[in-house]
């Protein structure tokens, strides 16, 4: 099968993207043989947020004008969740973290080969088990767990490694227009944004494998 590449903006505290990942993955689960590579992007909401992160109810009511405010932003994302067979702990959540560290860490996880362990690790660590992912040891841990190296994945957080890589990779993704996450660019051509249904997946790979069977198919020869 020819192969296609997804990439995928995301930020690993954005409860859209958590949702936006569990609906494409029921529906690359339920195709089966699916075209896509997938490669994850950084894309930080809080690029200005304190390296040590801050009180997540303090951020939030700043954000979204008040408690009221927040709740009224956070009603549809409980509903999506659930629909999605998603249980968030909101109420577990005590910081809002930086997240440059988790996105070093995710562009680590290319390298080997590891990204989708460990951003189905990252959305666990903030969304059901509320742990701080701006913390170096809960970054180790989850690195640990998918395979990498805990003492190397700690030495590299000590310091400023890829960090400034990562800005420019986002800076550039908001020069290209990108607001928003998560974003899906399909084969560097077509964006589809927001936490999309399955169904929606589904007629996209199955229009991409119809362009691949056409594409493969020999030219017919007159009569």
């Amino acid at each position: 099968m020819s192969l296609v590449k997804l990439d995928i903006l995301s930020d690993p505290i954005c409860p859209w993207c958590y949702i936006g990942k569990t609906h494409l993955d029921k529906a690359l689960a339920d195709v089966g043989d699916h075209p896509f590579v997938i490669e994850w992007h950084p894309f930080q909401l809080n690029p200005d947020m304190p390296g040590e992160g801050m009180d997540r109810r303090a951020y939030l009511e700043a954000k979204f004008g008040g408690k009221d405010g927040a709740v009224r932003a956070y009603a549809p994302v409980v509903e999506h969740a659930s629909a999605a067979g998603l249980e968030i702990n909101f109420e577990a959540m005590e910081r809002t973290p930086n997240t440059l560290d988790a996105h070093r860490l995710i562009h680590w996880a290319g390298i080997e080969g590891k990204q989708g362990a460990v951003v189905d690790a990252l959305f666990d660590a903030y969304f059901v088990k509320a742990l701080d992912i701006g913390d170096a040891e809960v970054l180790a841990d989850i690195a640990e767990a998918a395979g990498m190296d805990r003492a190397v994945t700690l030495r590299l957080l000590s310091g400023d490694t890829d960090a400034e890589e990562i800005r420019s990779r986002d800076a550039h993704s908001r020069k290209m227009g990108i607001t928003s996450v998560p974003t899906f660019v399909v084969a560097n051509q077509h964006a589809v944004p927001g936490a999309q249904q399955p169904e929606l997946w589904k007629q996209v790979i199955a229009d991409i494998q119809a362009q691949l069977d056409q594409d493969a198919a020999p030219n017919a020869e007159p009569t």
